[in-house]
């Protein structure tokens, strides 16, 4: 293969467990979003957007849907003899093998990879983000500093910064010091989990911590050692739209605003367009009986009843006299008549039956779960079936193909979960 000059490793492989129900059967980086969407579209397309071609895509949690998904990257132009994407999970190595145990220890185990393209630059990015930026960029900045690392960061309140990683600087933005989720943050300049490393000091780093880390991680081990061993790591500052999507709330948050008239975040840039695979799709159905205020609709959507401020997938099918008021209805989905739901999410090749009430009740807490469901969102789980004349409460998780005996007297108390 020819000499590269940067090349994007992409980490994928993550539970996403913070993301509860809707991750157990789907990796994070999969989950749909703003309709027609996975999460890990959004990096993919600002690296062909950015012009990196070289894109390796390392996965381990639930593999399958982003794979297929990806395959050999036709819709973001990487289906390349030379360079494209690949998919690289963990292997076996002589007569053993091994998990990926952290960030960095992923990228260790695919040297030889990053070595057959002899790669002046690194850039590693994470799966789970939703934003649009251009790293040739971020690049030209790491060159004209001369960095061996260089960390995108976003400035945010001292009080969330105690949730980042937080970089301090000098006057030139060279990274003095990092502190991991500080409790007295001296600064609120947060890592975006977006660097570029000259490939020569990150080859040697890796091959170092490795001996000392089995669980080797960028933000634990090997950015603190650059900064100790007074490498030259610096901070480029992105002022745009970024967004963790990693809980429940910020999901739903992150998508729901895309139902606004004008955004923050824009779908609709012809000059930095968001790809995805999917097949072509018959157009919007809206009947004469639908009722449709704020919603984002996809392709070859049927919508017979009523939609408030909410997000439809592909192929969803909303019957008559349906009600759904902010919530997000994930693909090939059915919502059968009668039936309303409520800040809701619902995932992918659900069926929900008539008559039946998601996001009713108290807003109770989640009984063992209130780290992930409190603020009144019900998550309704991939391939889930909900039988008809059911009441479902708030802050609720549901999965699998449940039937009336499930649900003591028609219902599912607010703060519980139901997984069969």
């Amino acid at each position: 293969m020819g000499k590269t000059e940067m090349m994007a490793m992409l980490l994928a492989g993550g539970q996403g467990s913070r993301l509860g129900i809707l991750t157990k059967e789907i990796a994070k980086p999969a989950v749909m979003f703003g309709g027609k969407y996975r999460i890990i579209d959004f990096p993919l397309s600002n690296c062909i957007n950015s012009g990196v071609y070289t894109v390796g895509v390392l996965t381990q949690y639930e593999p399958l849907i982003l794979t297929k998904h990806i395959g050999i990257g036709t819709p973001w132009d990487l289906d390349r003899s030379n360079e494209g994407v690949t998919m690289l999970s963990p292997f076996v190595k002589g007569n053993q093998g091994e998990w990926y145990s952290g960030t960095a220890n992923a990228i260790y185990q695919n040297i030889r990879f990053i070595d057959s393209y002899d790669p002046e630059y690194v850039l590693i990015l994470s799966g789970d983000h939703v934003y649009k930026m251009d790293y040739s960029k971020m690049l030209d900045f790491h060159k004209e500093h001369n960095a061996d690392a260089t960390i995108a960061v976003m400035e945010v309140s001292y009080e969330d910064a105690k949730q980042f990683g937080i970089m301090n600087t000098d006057e030139t933005d060279k990274i003095i010091e990092f502190e991991e989720k500080p409790l007295v943050p001296k600064s609120n300049l947060a890592s975006m989990g977006i660097y570029i490393f000259s490939w020569a000091a990150l080859r040697q780093a890796l091959i170092v911590d490795h001996e000392k880390h089995e669980d080797s991680d960028f933000g634990k081990h090997i950015i603190p050692m650059f900064i100790e061993e007074e490498k030259e790591v610096f901070a480029y500052r992105f002022n745009d739209y970024w967004k963790d999507i990693g809980t429940i709330d910020a999901y739903w948050e992150a998508n729901i605003e895309l139902t606004h008239t004008l955004p923050e975040f824009n779908l609709y840039d012809e000059f930095w367009k968001i790809y995805t695979n999917i097949d072509h799709q018959p157009p919007q159905f809206i009947n004469d009986t639908a009722i449709v205020e704020k919603a984002l609709l996809s392709e070859g959507c049927e919508i017979s009843g009523k939609v408030y401020n909410s997000v439809i997938g592909p192929r969803v099918i909303i019957e008559e006299d349906a009600m759904i008021i902010n919530s997000i209805i994930m693909q090939d989905t059915i919502v059968k008549r009668g039936t309303v739901i409520e800040r809701g999410i619902v995932s992918e090749k659900c069926i929900i039956g008539e008559n039946t009430y998601i996001g009713q009740g108290e807003n109770t807490p989640h009984e063992t779960k209130s780290h992930i469901y409190h603020n009144g969102i019900t998550a309704i789980g991939a391939y889930t079936n909900i039988p008809e004349n059911v009441v479902i409460g708030k802050n609720c998780e549901v999965s699998g193909n449940t039937t009336k005996e499930h649900y003591q007297n028609g219902k599912l108390e607010s703060g519980r979960s139901l997984i069969v």
